[in-house]
């Protein structure tokens, strides 16, 4: 009884955290978290801000070299066009009547042909005398140009060039001219001038803007029409006083667009801020240079697709800490909650001890035992932990196992070829025929070659690469397996039966995969005629429309309606145990299906099987057709 007493008058228990500080803890957590959201946000939009502008580095390029190509291709046509005598002859007499009309219609073919705006004959005073718009209502015949640029620089220098908005057809364009010599006398200038409106309409199209602007900072081509002749940085008081003598631009449009430059730190790109009236644009801006016209020509593309995936990520980010600390904050507090009971247990455990020990000897018979099957629990999961632990192990090593079964596969025919060519090697040097023994060690080298091209190939294989993908002569293809399944069609007996087609025909696949995918068909067509006493081999290879169809049939048994459904599936053959796995047919399966074609199989009316690979026709390599 003394026990009893001191158990009953012991100190209670501590008393066990509670739930407010659970929650407490949490919201710590949250905040935190919180806090490092927002310091993170800006890196976050800003990695994604530089993906859009690597994205669109390439839209930039191209933009580039397209403007480019069609300046330079353009630069070079008012000379040879100077050269022709008739426009001399008009020049230095300018009241032929008969001869302007001839000149007008030569200059409006000329137009067409060459798929440019305007041709157009100037003398030397500037003064329009034919044009190849002398049809239309705004001619430029009658008109005088002695103000523009191109036209002083073609009298000065033999070459002019300068961009602007026209006068007469209001529209923008690129002007080039060369002078028009009579001997070597200077009678006039003959300009020829390309709009470039049809490069704004291909720029819409794509989800960014692109702007092009001249020297004095005024945006010539956008496909924004409301920001032509606008200008993103100050024009130069020079400058503002030469496009007013050149009638280069409408002064009244010339008028600053609201922007804000930022550079985008550790990259070439900056973050533009621009004013419109349906309020703030944010923009990744990057340019290029067109050096010859003294053009840059820049691309913006909008930032709302970095700051949506920024949002996303952290979105996410936070949803999984929440959920993390809900977690957490549950586990923690179903364990106060067990502390608790286990202490009011122990308490109370305690308080009957001294009273009811003699009387309680099932009870801690009973105790023993929950302590015994917390323990078997214990084991239990410990096993549990270890048998999961075996299964990992167990899918990586069936992993390995088929990758050095399809290694295994892949490579037995073509060491069987290496073996066949090395034997023959050996007989012809016993036999003093040293020329067919060198053919059969280049055959063997051959081979070499061909097993490491398959080992790429089956490494590469799970990727399913494309990039090998072009046209394939499928004649040589099929002659190439045919010279490598030779030695075993000669081991089993088999006659081969190939009428091959006149003519090449290309396919689009790749060389070395197509020649494994003939040469396991084959090999198939010979394991099906294993017992049969005069076994062939018929291969067809015909143009059907569009498609290439090459066959394989064999004379044997043909195929249970079980074996065609499953024909392609991997690990399944109708083969003995230890004489295949099943992956030959999956794999060229899985090879035709990569270059868009289809492989399939069918049993013959007079017996045997026939697989068929369907693929797609295409034209030669370019080197080959100009041959």
């Amino acid at each position: 009884m003394d026990t009893a007493h001191a158990s009953l008058t012991d100190p209670p228990p501590r008393a066990p955290r509670r739930p407010a500080a659970v929650v407490a803890a949490v919201l710590a957590v949250l905040a935190v978290l919180a806090v490092l959201g927002l310091l993170a946000f800006p890196h976050i939009e800003r990695a994604y801000q530089i993906e859009i502008g690597d994205r669109d580095r390439a839209t930039l390029d191209l933009a580039t070299q397209v403007l480019r190509g069609a300046i330079g291709r353009t630069e070079t046509l008012p000379g040879l066009l100077a050269e022709r005598p008739i426009l001399a002859q008009l020049l230095t007499d300018p009241e032929n009547s008969g001869l302007v009309p001839f000149v007008n219609e030569q200059l409006r073919q000329t137009a067409l042909s060459l798929g440019v705006s305007d041709v157009y004959l100037m003398d030397t005073t500037g003064l329009t005398i034919a044009a190849s718009s002398y049809r239309t209502e705004r001619s430029f015949v009658g008109r005088r140009f002695d103000y523009r640029p191109y036209f002083t620089d073609a009298l000065a220098s033999g070459r002019g060039r300068f961009h602007a908005l026209g006068t007469t057809s209001n529209e923008r364009g690129y002007f080039f001219a060369a002078p028009v010599l009579d001997g070597t006398e200077i009678v006039g200038v003959v300009a020829i001038k390309i709009t470039l409106d049809a490069f704004e309409a291909t720029w819409a199209e794509s989800g960014a803007t692109i702007i092009v602007q001249d020297m004095s900072n005024v945006i010539f081509l956008s496909d924004r029409a409301d920001w032509h002749f606008r200008t993103m940085g100050p024009v130069p008081e020079v400058a503002l006083e030469a496009i007013a003598a050149t009638r280069q631009y409408p002064l009244s449009a010339l008028r600053p667009l609201p922007v804000r430059r930022i550079p985008l730190r550790g990259t070439e790109y900056e973050i533009v801020t621009i004013e419109g009236d349906s309020g703030f644009e944010t923009m990744v801006m990057q340019t290029g240079l067109i050096a010859a016209s003294g053009w840059r020509v820049s691309i913006l593309s909008p930032t709302a697709p970095a700051r949506g995936q920024a949002l996303g990520v952290m979105t996410i980010a936070g949803l999984a800490a929440l959920f993390l600390s809900l977690v957490a904050a549950t586990i923690w507090q179903r364990r106060i909650r067990l502390e608790e009971r286990l202490v009011r247990q122990r308490s109370e455990q305690e308080r009957l001890e001294a009273h009811v020990q003699e009387r309680t000897r099932d009870l801690d018979a009973a105790n023993a035992q929950l302590r015994q099957e917390i323990e078997d629990r214990i084991r239990a999961e410990a096993q549990l932990r270890k048998t999961q632990g075996d299964l990992v192990q167990a899918g990586k090593l069936a992993a390995l196992g088929q990758m050095s079964a399809a290694l295994s596969h892949e490579f037995n025919q073509p060491l069987a070829a290496v073996k066949a060519y090395a034997e023959n090697a050996a007989t012809f040097l016993d036999r003093d025929r040293v020329a067919e023994a060198r053919e059969n060690i280049g055959l063997i080298s051959s081979m070499a070659d061909r097993m490491a091209t398959i080992s790429k190939h089956l490494r590469n294989f799970a990727r399913r690469p494309q990039d090998k993908t072009g046209p394939v002569p499928m004649r040589a293809v099929v002659s190439d397996a045919m010279d490598l399944m030779r030695p075993r069609l000669q081991a089993a007996g088999a006659q081969l039966a190939y009428a091959p087609p006149a003519t090449e025909v290309w396919v689009t696949g790749g060389r070395v995969r197509l020649q494994q995918v003939i040469v396991n068909l084959i090999g198939n067509a010979l394991d099906a005629m294993e017992d049969d006493p005069a076994p062939m081999v018929t291969l067809t290879l015909q143009v059907s429309g569009t498609r290439c169809l090459f066959e394989v049939a064999d004379t044997g048994t043909g195929l249970a309606d079980e074996a065609l459904a499953q024909a392609f599936d991997p690990f399944f053959t109708t083969k003995p145990p230890g004489q295949g796995l099943g992956l030959g047919l999956s794999i060229s399966y899985n090879i035709v299906r990569d270059f868009n074609g289809r492989l399939s199989a069918a049993n013959r009316a007079g017996g045997g099987a026939v697989f068929t690979v369907e693929l797609d026709l295409t034209d030669p390599p370019s080197d080959m057709a100009a041959e």
